[in-house]
């Protein structure tokens, strides 16, 4: 169905650009019809009055045609909410639910501990600075 709305709205829209280049220009743009001595049916009244109607119907189906795109294209989907329950859980792409934090998640499997010393290093840990620190002069 969509396909078939693809190729039926490109065929207007080739048919809208057809139809506006051979109009006639009145400020000597792309216009490609009028001119020449030929009467019959492209005369400059009766050439008007076609292409407008002609350009006004091939604008109606353009609009009718985009519409139609654009509702074929929603039906498939349903309104999702930015807030989820909280039992459920949406999840992000690629991310384990496993039920741990991602320290958890990244730590070694099979209980594999990382080589090292046994006993804790006797060399003491300063505290924290508890606000900004100047620069002392000498």
């Amino acid at each position: 169905m969509q396909t078939v709305l693809i190729v039926i709205h490109l065929l207007v829209v080739l048919s809208l650009i057809g139809v506006v280049l051979i109009q006639r220009s009145e400020g000597g743009g792309l216009g490609i019809g009028g001119g020449g001595g030929g009467g019959g049916f492209f005369t400059a009244r009766g050439s008007a009055n076609v292409l407008t109607r002609a350009t006004a119907i091939l604008a109606l189906l353009f609009f009718i045609t985009s519409l139609s795109l654009t509702i074929v294209a929603g039906w498939g989907r349903a309104p999702r909410s930015i807030l989820a329950p909280a039992g459920q859980s949406q999840g992000a792409p690629g991310v384990p639910q496993s039920g741990g934090t991602i320290l958890d998640q990244i730590r070694p499997q099979g209980g594999a501990t990382e080589p090292g010393p046994t006993s804790a290093p006797a060399v003491p840990v300063p505290a924290a600075p508890t606000g900004p620190q100047v620069p002392q002069s000498r």
